[in-house]
């Protein structure tokens, strides 16, 4: 009796131990995960987050070369951005769901916007050499973005803006800890796309995105939006390290 007793009771101690790591393990269902984690996992997540950009980045140690080529090519994009933004802000359902972003748009418009300036000053990038001939990759993002804006569909909206600000949080987040302090064009950009703050800007267009009621035509729409978006950011490290 006490050997059944002993094994009902391991049993049960078993099956409890069941219970709680299943309580706590990351989701990992299909069914269980938000959209935005469902899509990233079936994306090419980790080659953009784990770049080798990133971490030369983060490092100060990145050729100055490939550094003047992202920038003046990120700068490119950065009215199309804006405008992305914008949309998504028209077309969010309430004042609340717009506020947040409208502040996100300050910053990018002031903060950020400073920060390409000063950096490309430094980095001895000159007037006429940002308004270069921008290369395939930038434009094909310029179109997403527009495109995007010009659909009309928040999904697909917040499908591209969650990608651009979600994964750069996720490498920002990554090198932040080990991040050199000079020079100020590697650091800022990084400090940029981490923190409290740059988080719940990436929360909130999660949120936004997770709590959409879609159309089967309007998810796979939204969802192709997401993935092409996570190609180009891929594609776009890959260029700055591509000699004209």
């Amino acid at each position: 009796i006490g050997n059944r007793a002993d094994s009902a009771a391991g049993a049960a101690d078993a099956a409890d131990a069941d219970a709680v790591a299943a309580a706590v393990r990351p989701l990992s269902s299909t069914a269980m995960a938000t959209r935005s984690e469902r899509w990233r996992a079936e994306a090419n997540w980790t080659a953009v987050v784990e770049h080798r950009f990133t971490n030369e980045l983060a490092a100060g140690t990145i050729d100055q070369d490939v550094m003047r080529r992202y920038l003046v090519e990120d700068h490119a994009f950065l009215d199309d951005f804006v405008v992305l933004l914008a949309s998504m802000i028209a077309k969010a359902p309430s004042l609340a769901d717009r506020v947040p972003g409208c502040q996100f748009l300050a910053l990018i418009t002031g903060k950020e916007n400073d920060y390409f300036e000063r950096a490309l000053d430094a980095l001895g990038v000159k007037a006429e050499a940002r308004e270069s001939a921008r290369r395939p990759v930038t434009l094909a993002f310029q179109q997403l973005m527009r495109d995007a804006a010009q659909s009309g569909e928040l999904g697909e909206m917040l499908a591209v803006l969650v990608v651009a600000e979600w994964s750069y949080q996720s490498w920002g987040e990554r090198v932040a800890p080990v991040a050199v302090a000079e020079p100020f064009w590697c650091r800022t950009w990084v400090d940029l796309h981490c923190g409290d703050y740059f988080g719940s800007v990436v929360s909130y267009l999660r949120g936004l995105l997770d709590s959409l009621t879609l159309t089967t035509a309007q998810e796979e729409a939204a969802k192709a939006r997401f993935m092409r978006a996570v190609d180009l950011e891929l594609a776009f490290f890959d260029a700055a390290y591509e000699a004209p």
